[in-house]
């Protein structure tokens, strides 16, 4: 695997939850910055040996809006 794609979304408590696709991994934070970092550490806890792990991390981040007509 070169690639692992995390979906991201605003937590309804604040701040962002992640979870990776087709992977049993999940971590949040309250900031994009901090979300960043977890999430690295979460895939290198997921994944200990640097041989099989994914080189690339993307986050896929979805921020619902909503606009008054």
């Amino acid at each position: 695997m070169t690639e692992i794609i995390f979906f991201v979304e605003d937590d309804l408590e604040g701040g962002y939850v992640a979870r990776a696709i087709g992977e049993s991994i999940f971590t949040q934070a309250y900031n994009i910055q901090e979300l960043r970092e977890l999430v690295r550490d979460a895939v290198h806890c997921h994944y200990p040996d640097e041989a099989t792990r994914p080189k690339l991390i993307c986050l896929h981040i979805v921020h619902d809006e909503v606009i008054a007509s």
